[in-house]
Formats: C-alpha cells, structure tokens, sequence
C-alpha cells in the first residue's frame, strides 16, 4: 500500500539512479515553457535515414538458424539471440497484403524482431480468426495472417503465436462474476481442454502458403503461448471460482477427492490429520465495531488529495448505528481511501472470523484486508466483498499467514468518486476453525471457497493448496506434450506468465514469462468502462524500482528470461520512458526477450496519426522515438549485465508452502516472497533456483544497501547513454562526449537517449543520433481533471502534439569537425543547425523551434 522507499544509489559502469528530492526538482523555469507542436511520424514510412535500424536485423528471420533454449538462454546455434518485439491484437493481426508489406518494413526500421500475436481468438473474422461458431478458422483471416508471418519473416522479425487468450469456450456455461475468458475453469474441464487443443491443432498444423511450411515447423515461428495471464491458482485466489456452476464444480470435485483418496487411502486417515488444530470462535478482537461511540477507534485513511467525509447515525440495518463515508473527493487510485483499526495482534497459522453488514450507493467492490500497520504494510489475509444498495451481511473467516503484533483491519479500495459506503456492526474474533464438517467424509469432501478458506485447519488448507496446485501443474504438463509430441511444436513453448501460475510450474516448460505496466488504467465502475477510468500521471523515475523490480523478482535461473507485455499507459504523459526503462533493465538483467504492448489493437486503420487508447504505440511519437536507443541497449548489447547476482531457493515443497500462505492472485510467489528487496534489482541480477535439488550456484551477492529514493534514471551503456527523470533548468546531463544543459521543460521532467549509430561512443567520431522527449498529448485532447489522469472518451483528434525539448549541447569537438540537424518524423534531415564555438568546442542549441524529437549529429 505504501511505495518501498529503500532503492540502491548507484549501478557501476551501466545504469546509475541519481538521488534527490523531487520537491527539489521542480523548479519554476525562469522563461515560459514552449507550446506543443505537432509531429507525425508517417505509419507507412521505412525510408533509408539515420533512424532506420532494419540493418541490425538478421534476415530472413531464423537465418542462424532455429532458436532453441539452452543454458537459460536463447539460441541459433552458438549464437546468442534476444527479442525486441510488440504485441499486434485483435484485428491488427489480420492487415491486408498491400498493409502487411508496408507494417512489416516499418517495424524492421524501428529494430523490432518479434511480434507477439495476441487476441486472435476473443471474436469472429474480421476482429478474430475464428468463423462465426467460434471453433472453425476463417480462410480469409488465415490467408492474412498467413501472408504478414511470412513478409515479417522476409524482414528479419520472428513470430510469436499466442493459443487462448480471450476466447469464450462456445457452448460452456457461464455465470455472473466468473473469471474472463474461462480462466482457471479451463485448466481441469476436459472439454475446454479440448477445445484448445483443436485450436492448436487446426492453427499450428496447417500449411502457410507463402512459407511453405506450418507453423509447427517453421523456425520463424519463435515461440508458441498455451494460455494467457491463467491458472488455477490464480483464479482461486481472485474468487472467481466461487460460485461455478454445477458442472464444473462438480468435475473439479471429483478430481479433488480422488487427489485426497491418493493422499490418504481412508476416512480415519483424512479425518485424523485433519482435525489437528480445530479453533473455536473467541471474543472479538476490536475497539467500537457496533459504532456506538461514533467513529471512535477507527481511521479514515486518506492519500494523494483524497477528501472524505465520515459520519454516524442509526441507519444500520435494524436500525443499529453505522458509519457511513462519503467520497468528496477521490486519490489516483483506489486504496487512497481506507477504513481501519489498529493495533491488533494475530497469531500465524491462524485465523480470524471477520463479519459485518454493509451497503454502497451501488454495486461496488470493497476489499477487506489483515495487514501490518507499518512498514512494508504487506497483508496477511485478503478477501473481497461485492456491496449493493441494500444492507447485506458478510462472514469471512480469513487465514493469517504470519504474525504480527502490530496488525490492522482494513476496508479498502474505497476511493471512488461520488461513492458512500456504511459499515455496521463489525466483529472480527479469532478461531471458527474446523477439519471436517458434519457429514463430510473421504469421497464427499466440498470444495473450498476462497471466502470460507480461513474455516478449515492448516493441514485441510495445505491439503487444499497442494491439490491445486498439482491440478495446475498437470493442466500446463499435459498441454506441453500435446504440442510437442502430438503436434510436433518445434518453437520454444510458454505456459503463461509468473505471478498468475508459479516458477516452480513454468519453468518445467522451455522458458517462462512475465508480464507488467507502469499505471495500468483502473476502472472505478464497470470493468474497462471506456467512460470512466484513471491512468495516474507519474514518472516512474519517481518511483523506482516500479514494475521494472517487479518483473525482475519472476526469473527462474536456467531458463529464457521473456517479457512479453510491458508499457506506460497512455495518456500519462511520461509514458515516452517505458521502452528506455525496459531495455535497460532486461539489458542488465540479462533477460531474452522483451516485448511492448502493442503495436495495435486496430483493424485496418493505420494512418491515426494520433493515439487513441491505452497501448498502442504506433501512433505515439515518443514512445516510438525511443524505441530506437532501446533497441540498441537490448537487441545491439549496448549496455552490459549487471556483474553480480542474487539467488534465491524455492523448492516446490516450499513454494507451495508461500502461496498458502502469503500468495493472492497476480502475485502468487516470486522472489520477492522469500526475502528480496525489488530494489536489488537495480543494482544486481535476480534469480530463482527451482526444482526439489535447487541449491544457490556461486557467485552469489547480496543485495545492495538501502539509500534514499532516486528521481532518475540514467544509463552509461558505451555506444548509448540514457537519462530519465526530473529536470531542473540549468542542470547538467553528462552523455558520452557532450555535456548537456537542460533548458526550461513542460513537466519538469525529460528523457534523453544518445546513441552512437557509427563509431564507439556518442558524440564521437561518427554520427549520433539524440532523441530528447517530453510531455505529450493529441490536439484538443479532453482532460477531465488538473492531474490529467482522465480523458474519458475525448482523445482528442490529429495531429498528436509534442514538446520540443530546449538543451544546450556541448562537444568536445571543434566545431570545423561538426555538423547537427533537426529529423523530421521520416528521420529524414530537415534542417540544419548552428554549431557555436564554445572556446574551441562545439556549442549546439536545441529545442522546440526545430519542432522534432530526434537530431543527427556527425562528428568527423
């Protein structure tokens, strides 16, 4: 709930976070700041220029060779290979054939080797692959897709082919609130299994006619993924499981008590370990829970701006008082309001009977929490309440999976706007523990809810936790030998990513995945309500380690390292940053493969030039930009791995053990579960040894110290020097061999990225190219607040708009040697600079009178 403060300070010759205040570095400028301007880089465009990278592409793709994984790495035969890829979803998969030949030049330009081919499967042609049934493939569809995989293969770029996404299984029973896309139904109902089976098999066996093979075979066909952001696990934790239908709870009730006729053979056997550490209900445990003395005992919890108001009255149902908290005005997200009473003690290994009545001014979800009361504020039991505009009672009787004297009952997610909620006669008591309930026997043991979990002793949940975790385990397994041994698969095949199943799992396939986004849109109402949504409006710079840690805490050492979705949601108008800070650290990370989310989600509609949602950045000038010095830190190796490495063990044993314990859905285990600071991904590797034999290899280093948090990020790669953070006028940015002094700016903030195009270091002899970005917007773009979190449905229309950052430049070369000029959107030269004498240096001005993000300069 509250952002770690402890970040490492420094990163010896690669990737450097310089500390300070933000406050400190937010000056006013002494001069306005420029307006605006427009840029458009064309989408069709793939001329020869200085921003043209497709030469650092192999081609045609798989030319070395197909890429296996060995070692923890990629490979084409003894060459090393990396992915710098995008996501192209729904109808973008399907471009025309005069399109396909166009996008697949324009990608190879901006370095991009891989595409992710994502939501194929959520509709029908022509969004979808599928014909109107849902189950037979459209020929239409397939031909172009067949022709785009074949013409990005010409152009040195890879394809990775997602299996299920966001299908509906046709002809499955669905429900209120169940998980999208049958999630975690779809790991143990055969005939879901069945359906994705067919799936794989009509899509990957089928002959391309323009490659001549199958997609099975061809090894331009890098990677293959079973089954997006899913698993049993996950599911579970998130409650969508709950309340399935009678046919597949029927069927998972089955397979959980034949796992429990295994375990145990007999009822005696099953009732004896179970009964170990039955608990009843004791007193409760807080201060005021009826509200008779007000709100005496409780805390309203308020961040970033949030104003509430909190009152009582005898409104409860019956007429008993309650505490009603009405939403003035709401923070960036929705914990920057929550109800709370510390301190409590709890006790590990137990748990706490939680109820109370409560109404909202509509339908709204409210989580209910056990966490610390201090520092690092984790939880220690979570559950979720779907309140209506009538009173309703709720009981949870939540599993504690560590002690804490300090502990506190939150209600969160409480900051919305215009919402009210009551709550009334709150209890919360330890114990209301038992084994098994009366009439419960081996063969007629129920499933257990998520909600109910914290009812059953400890050896019921391991039980529980265990079986789950051997069904999932099972789901992936049986799918990877599909693919490998009946269809012939040669790809490398993915499950899905860690934190939605567990390292242990993915890593028993050919590598494992991660995904992450720097504010991802929240949606207070209706889920993905284009209306009414939040993207806060932050730097990551500020905030470090950010979801670069994050990702960094899920790699399993031995294998591939990928991140197949990343990104800063639009509209933040920082999010020109995301490409740098994921190169970068997948650079000193070391990791295989990186792609951005997306490209595109549109069909047939490519000339925008103007962004219009969340991810795609194909019309996004400065998230585009800096595509090219992130192609250099990653896929050329400008910047080097990080020397030393931090190891931690997890056994299956163990891990099974911590996503009992500690897991929640989206964060099941990683190595942050078994004591690694994120922030030891800023100045180490990270990695998780798996498997019941996993002991640490040598060469393992500690974490480094704690220091105050940064506000910047920069980035000494050798032939690519980086900066990313908050900007005070007249602030000095060392980049290779130029001094660069940093003139008044929108956002107080800036990204600047010097790359070395030819010759070995920027601003050396050769030529360089320097992109510099800003704030970032679309003409008449339709903010609906100061903070410029929200556009609601208003994106603005074309042109997208830029600022033009103002810098003075200096070389170390006499200006005779020197020649700059402003790129125009093609990254052709459309005007030449003025080179000063600075005292025998070369002395450059940019800014937003050149109306561009990106300068070439030549050194001779």
């Amino acid at each position: 709930m509250n952002p770690h403060r402890a970040l490492a300070a420094a990163v010896a010759a690669a990737v450097t976070f310089a500390a300070g205040s933000p406050a400190m570095s937010q000056p006013t400028p002494s001069q306005p700041t420029a307006a605006l301007v427009p840029f458009d880089m064309p989408w069709d465009d793939a001329s020869r220029s200085i921003t043209n990278v497709s030469d650092w592409l192999d081609k045609p793709a798989a030319r070395l060779g197909r890429i296996v994984a060995r070692d923890g790495h990629l490979y084409a035969g003894d060459t090393r290979v990396r992915l710098f890829g995008v996501n192209l979803c729904f109808g973008a998969c399907f471009p025309t054939h005069a399109d396909a030949d166009k996008l697949a030049a324009r990608l190879a330009r901006f370095g991009i080797n891989a595409v992710r081919f994502h939501h194929m499967d959520m509709r029908p042609a022509p969004d979808g692959i599928f014909q109107r049934d849902m189950i037979a493939l459209d020929p239409g569809q397939l031909d172009r897709l067949d022709y785009l995989i074949a013409q990005l293969k010409a152009h040195g770029i890879y394809a990775n082919v997602n299996l299920h996404v966001s299908r509906v299984y046709p002809g499955q029973p669905t429900w209120p609130g169940m998980p999208s896309f049958h999630k975690g139904v779809d790991n143990f109902v055969p005939r879901m299994i069945e359906l994705q089976r067919q799936y794989a098999r009509d899509l990957l066996t089928r002959r391309n006619p323009y490659t001549k093979l199958t997609y099975a075979e061809d090894p331009a066909v890098v990677i293959v993924e079973i089954n997006n952001e899913n698993g049993l696990m996950h599911e579970w934790f998130g409650g969508g499981l709950d309340d399935m239908p009678a046919e597949y709870a029927d069927e998972l009730t089955r397979q959980w008590n034949a796992w429990l006729a295994k375990r145990y053979g007999d009822a005696a056997g099953l009732a004896k370990a179970w009964d170990v550490g039955a608990q009843p209900l004791g007193e409760t445990m807080l201060t005021n829970g009826d509200f008779a003395r007000g709100v005496e005992g409780w805390t309203v919890e308020r961040h970033e701006g949030a104003k509430v108001t909190a009152t009582t009255g005898r409104d409860g149902q019956g007429g008993k008082p309650a505490a009603t908290l009405r939403i003035d005005q709401p923070g960036g997200t929705s914990w920057h309001v929550q109800f709370n009473q510390s301190p409590l003690a709890v006790r590990r290994d137990t748990s706490c009977t939680l109820s109370f009545w409560a109404k909202a001014d509509r339908t709204r979800r409210v989580s209910v929490q056990i966490g610390q009361a201090h520092e690092p504020w984790s939880l220690l039991a979570a559950a979720s309440a779907n309140l209506t505009d009538k009173w309703q009672r709720f009981e949870f009787v939540l599993p504690v999976g560590a002690a804490d004297d300090r502990a506190r009952l939150n209600f969160s997610d409480l900051s919305a706007a215009g919402a009210t909620f009551s709550f009334a006669d709150v209890s919360l008591r330890p114990g209301g523990v038992l084994g098994l309930a009366d009439g419960e026997r081996l063969g007629r043991v129920p499933l257990f809810p998520r909600s109910q979990l914290g009812r059953r002793t400890v050896a019921a949940r391991r039980d529980w936790m265990r079986f789950l975790w051997d069904a999932e385990r099972a789901y992936w397994l049986g799918m990877y030998r599909y693919l490998k041994d009946d269809l012939h698969v040669q790809s490398v095949v993915v499950g899905t990513i860690v934190g939605c199943s567990s390292p242990n799992i993915m890593a028993e396939l050919d590598a494992v995945d991660a995904h992450a986004y720097w504010q991802h849109p929240q949606f207070p109402g209706r889920p993905w309500d284009a209306a009414d949504w939040l993207v806060r409006n932050q730097s990551m710079a500020d905030h470090l380690p950010g979801t670069i840690g994050s990702l960094a805490m899920r790699r399993v050492a031995g294998k591939p390292f990928l991140v197949t979705e990343y990104n800063h949601a639009a509209p933040n108008t920082y999010s020109g940053e995301a490409a740098l800070f994921l190169a970068a650290m997948a650079a000193r990370q070391d990791w295989d493969g990186v792609f951005l989310f997306a490209w595109s989600h549109r069909r047939d509609d490519w000339n925008a030039e103007t962004f219009k949602n969340f991810f795609d950045i194909d019309r996004h000038p400065t998230r585009l930009a800096n595509l090219i010095p992130a192609a250099a830190m990653f896929l050329r190796g400008d910047v080097p791995a990080a020397r030393d490495l931090v190891q931690v063990v997890l056994p299956p044993d163990e891990e099974v053990e911590l996503i009992r314990t500690r897991g929640r859905a989206w964060e099941l285990v990683d190595a942050a579960s078994v004591g690694v600071p994120r922030a030891a991904a800023l100045t180490s590797r990270v990695a998780i040894r798996v498997g019941a034999d996993a002991k640490p290899l040598p060469g393992e280093s500690k974490p480094a110290a704690a220091h105050d948090v940064p506000d910047s990020y920069r980035v000494e790669g050798g032939r690519t020097v980086a900066y990313v953070g908050r900007a005070r006028e007249g602030q000095d940015v060392q980049a290779g061999d130029a001094r660069v002094v940093v003139g008044p700016t929108r956002q107080h903030w800036l990204t600047l990225a010097a790359t070395a195009m030819t010759g070995d270091r920027p601003f050396g002899v050769g030529r360089t190219l320097l992109v510099a970005t800003g704030d970032v917007e679309n003409t008449a773009m339709g903010w609906k607040n100061a903070e410029k979190s929200t556009v609601g449905r208003d994106w603005g229309r074309a042109p997208a708009r830029v600022e033009g950052i103002a810098a003075t430049v200096t070389l170390d070369a006499a200006p005779a040697r020197v020649r700059v000029w402003a790129l125009d959107g093609r990254g052709q030269r459309a005007q030449e600079l003025k080179v000063a004498d600075a005292a025998g240096r070369s002395r450059i001005e940019i800014g937003p009178q050149f109306r561009t993000l990106w300068y070439e300069v030549e050194v001779e």
